[in-house]
């Protein structure tokens, strides 16, 4: 962990600075979701500690803090979450704990307006909770890295150059992922880009990249649907041709099986709406990586050529060594 400055040690510097003080006077991050975590890494680099909160693979929406995380939280100078209703516990965690001078940055609140949320089974909006899954669109998570940037250059304005650099090379990477996602999505028959998901988390990418969600099997409560939704379910996949029904490492459901049975469809289990491929890391273990995986299952399952997104190859911004919860 190297501390904040330049590389180059000051004049007046005193030689007999222990390690540890150096480290405590270097930022201490914290992050939520592993996406998150990745994306500010990206950014961040080494100017920074950046630890993540919530384990890869738990459900975020339900994600009860340990009482040890708000030490964590009463050390960090930036505590970034997703926000939209995501993290609420680990929100109010921070808001008790958060010490003087420290800021609590709601991505997703900062990205979009409240008249461009999104609603639907699991997320109803007579409850008040969008959709908060905008890191799904490479569209977003950009904006999510630019409000990072932005942060951080003004918490820390000597490394504003370093954020901004980083911030380019991030857009590229960002960019090239885009294009692979457009090539191999065009390779999907039109009648095929339907979506039916056990967690909706794909309802902002769907709209950018001409997607429809016809449905979305978990109901607000995070439970199982009733057997007259399952039955509606079925019928939908019938009459529409749904090709394939995704379901979701984080969230098994045998609901899935009996659906795909009932249709004849093709059941998917394998979409991460928040766990990264791998393990901390590999290469493929980011934001970035994720984004690969999902979206070649997806354009397989529906019918397309993923060779695109098959060739291109993983890209970031430096070595993450971010701390991500297992």
């Amino acid at each position: 962990m190297a501390a904040c400055g330049d590389d180059d040690e000051p004049a007046d510097a005193d030689p007999n600075e222990s390690a540890d003080d150096a480290d405590d006077a270097a930022l201490l991050i914290a992050t939520t979701v592993a996406p998150i975590t990745s994306i500010a890494s990206n950014i961040i680099g080494a100017r920074a500690e950046i630890v993540g909160i919530v384990p890869e693979g738990t459900n975020s929406h339900t994600f009860e803090p340990q009482p040890s995380v708000a030490e964590l939280l009463s050390d960090a100078d930036v505590i970034f979450i997703n926000g939209l209703v995501l993290e609420e516990p680990t929100k109010e965690l921070a808001l008790a704990n958060m010490a003087d001078g420290a800021r609590l940055v709601e991505l997703g609140d900062e990205t979009i307006d409240p008249d461009e949320y999104k609603y639907d089974f699991s997320f109803p909006e007579d409850e008040g909770k969008p959709n908060p899954h905008l890191w799904t669109d490479p569209s977003l998570a950009l904006a999510y890295a630019e409000i990072v940037r932005e942060t951080m250059s003004d918490v820390d304005p000597d490394g504003a150059a370093d954020y901004s650099a980083n911030y380019d090379e991030f857009t590229e990477c960002v960019s090239e992922l885009d294009e692979a996602m457009q090539a191999a999505f065009a390779t999907i028959p039109p009648e095929n880009k339907l979506l039916l998901t056990y967690h909706d988390a794909y309802a902002y990418f769907a709209e950018n990249y001409g997607f429809e969600v016809i449905g979305a099997i978990q109901p607000a409560d995070f439970g199982d649907p009733s057997p007259q939704e399952v039955a509606d379910l079925i019928d939908q996949i019938e009459a529409e041709g749904v090709p394939a029904i995704f379901g979701s490492e984080v969230f098994p459901s045998p609901v899935l099986d009996q659906i795909a049975a009932e249709t004849g469809g093709t059941y998917v289990d394998t979409l991460r709406d928040d766990d990264l491929p791998g393990a901390p890391g590999d290469a493929d273990h980011s934001w970035v990586g994720l984004m690969k995986s999902n979206y070649i299952t997806m354009t397989s399952a529906l019918g397309g050529e993923p060779t695109a997104l098959m060739e291109f190859e993983v890209c970031g911004v430096g070595t993450d060594d971010a701390d991500y919860p297992q």
